[in-house]
């Protein structure tokens, strides 16, 4: 993983600046794995994450400020029992592990110094937050608990004493010395694999690193090159360091330090914004699939459903083109009635309507009289003429209902996590699932909460993106003088520039904000409409969220994620 103990040493000295001395004002807990402490310094405040996910774990300052739910759990109150209004005195990390540890001074129920240390520990899956009392050893609480039965080793329990996580047999880098390296690494095919297997705070990019500087296989060569690299380390802990983001193996990672053998490097000016760049997205991604992933399943279901009822139609469609046939025989069978007896089952007559043919034999219900089997092929011929409407409206209904839900499918893959809660309130009105609102939560009809942008010009741009923020930007907040964007035959958001006279600049930037928050997002040279908000309306009994305009002129854009974060407010 990219966050090693190396990142983290560098990390640890980031964040010492702006925490050590600091005090720490708020703490939220926005999602279950996740911290953010509100901490002061020399009358400036900044957020700290601390992230125990198990797929993206990390600590750092971020400006990203998710919604805190209403109700805070049980570790965030604890904490705030604990730690709100306590000073920060020391930021460390255990030597070449992922383990950051932050010693605070804090006070008692009584007002007396009490001394606590929070162990973040980042190590993938198992990754944890355990709040800890120096004086006792013992532990307080942790964001995630771990039974005797769990890990017979270390039970992290309130009340059971604090062990660290055992440490591998690993020797450490910057104390090895020369002759023992070439020791280790005489004749060795896989070096990089050995380097990682035999130093403690070694992950296999820095492995990777330190094997493609030695450009050879002689053990000389490779020593050079982990020396030279450990040497350098140093030089870019904390300010010093050079965070970047490269793709290797047509994936996306990061380091804090140049890598030689990469030049496709994006820099950042701290390691905390490049943690940002690189995380912000993904988690949330990550976060909406957690809370979305039932309305998924049930619209995927409901989709898959309304494909086969079309199905079915269709094939019904065809068989009313068998409607002319059955009048056909009507015809002939009132033309033969002489000919036929109850109890037949069937009659052979001349078809007068081609006499080239030869005779057509007509299958008979022996139940039935002739003139009775004659109405009955009239019957379903009417009924085949009357179902042609019925099918035809019942196709476009059910296409409708296709087009609606991948609209959804489409939100939910760009939602935040307070945008999926009044997707799920809208599904529950239209009848797709039930809806329990949570305590003290948002009320049903609240005015929803619309996502922010400015132009590089300056101009505000509003972003719709459910079906409800649709409806209320474009039929209640935008006036009619405001230019409306939406992509171009796709389901998508709708999008405002919140000035009557915009420039061309700000117009571009609208248009790429659409096509970003659509079903093309990941498409180049996307089609989308703006119109001014009067030639914009909604249908009467349309699904919500629908719209038909006109009057509008088409721009192509190619949608670019960084360039639509950098003008989010």
């Amino acid at each position: 993983m990219a966050f090693d103990a190396m990142f983290l040493k560098s990390m640890t000295e980031e964040i010492k600046e702006g925490a050590e001395s600091g005090r720490i004002m708020k703490i939220h807990q926005p999602f279950p794995h996740e911290l953010i402490l509100f901490i002061r310094k020399n009358r400036e405040n900044k957020r700290l994450l601390i992230s125990a996910h198990p797929s993206y774990a990390r600590v750092q300052w971020t400006t990203d400020v998710p919604e805190n739910p209403a109700n805070p759990p049980m570790f965030c109150m604890l904490l705030r029992k604990h730690l709100e209004g306590a000073i920060i005195e020391e930021v460390r990390q255990e030597p070449n592990e992922r383990i950051l540890v932050l010693g605070i001074r804090g006070k008692d129920d009584i007002g007396e110094n009490r001394f606590l240390d929070l162990y973040i520990e980042i190590m993938g899956r198992h990754s944890n937050l355990t709040l800890v009392d120096r004086a006792k050893g013992t532990i307080i609480d942790c964001i995630k608990h771990i039974s005797p039965a769990q890990n017979s080793y270390r039970t992290l329990l309130p009340g059971a004493a604090y062990i660290l996580p055992p440490k591998a047999d690993k020797q450490d880098p910057f104390s090895i010395s020369a002759s023992d390296f070439e020791r280790l690494f005489r004749d060795e095919e896989n070096p990089a694999k050995r380097l990682v297997k035999e130093f403690a705070g070694f992950s296999p990019l820095l492995a990777a690193e330190i094997v493609g500087r030695a450009n050879e296989t002689d053990t000389s060569s490779l020593q050079n090159a982990f020396f030279d690299c450990l040497h350098e380390i140093p030089s870019f802990l904390g300010e010093k360091a050079v965070p970047h983001t490269f793709t290797r193996a047509d994936k996306e990672d990061y380091y804090f330090m140049p890598l030689t053998f990469r030049d496709d490097f994006k820099k950042y000016s701290s390691l905390s914004e490049l943690l940002d760049a690189f995380y912000i997205g993904k988690a949330r991604r990550d976060r909406v699939h957690q809370m979305g992933h039932d309305l998924e399943r049930q619209l995927a279901t409901e989709r898959t459903r309304n494909v086969l009822k079309i199905e079915k139609l269709e094939h019904t469609l065809l068989e009313t083109e068998k409607a002319d046939e059955f009048r056909t025989k009507g015809e002939l069978l009132t033309a033969n009635l002489y000919k036929m007896e109850k109890g037949m089952e069937s009659v052979t007559v001349q078809d007068f309507y081609d006499e080239a043919l030869p005779d057509i034999t007509i299958p008979l219900d022996t139940r039935k009289t002739p003139s009775q089997n004659a109405q009955y092929y009239f019957t379903r011929y009417q009924k085949l003429r009357n179902a042609v409407a019925y099918v035809n409206e019942q196709i476009a209904l059910t296409q409708e209902e296709i087009t609606y839900l991948d609209g959804i499918l489409a939100q939910l893959e760009t939602a935040g996590p307070s945008d999926v809660e009044e997707i799920r309130q809208e599904l529950a009105e239209q009848g797709y699932i039930r809806y329990k609102k949570p305590k003290n939560g948002r009320q049903k009809n609240a005015q929803p909460k619309l996502e922010k942008y400015t132009s590089t010009s300056g101009l505000p741009i509003l972003v719709g993106k459910n079906n409800k923020q649709n409806e209320y930007l474009t039929n209640k907040l935008a006036k009619n003088n405001e230019l409306w964007f939406h992509v171009k035959d796709l389901p998508g958001s709708h999008v405002v520039i919140q000035d009557p006279n915009p420039d061309e600049v700000s117009i571009t930037e609208a248009a790429m904000i659409a096509a970003y928050f659509s079903k093309a997002r990941l498409s180049s040279t996307v089609p989308v409409d703006a119109t001014l908000i009067k030639h914009v309306k909604k249908p009467n009994g349309a699904k919500p969220g629908y719209v038909i305009y006109d009057n509008q002129t088409t721009y192509f854009v190619t949608p670019d994620e960084e360039k639509v974060q950098a003008l989010k407010n």
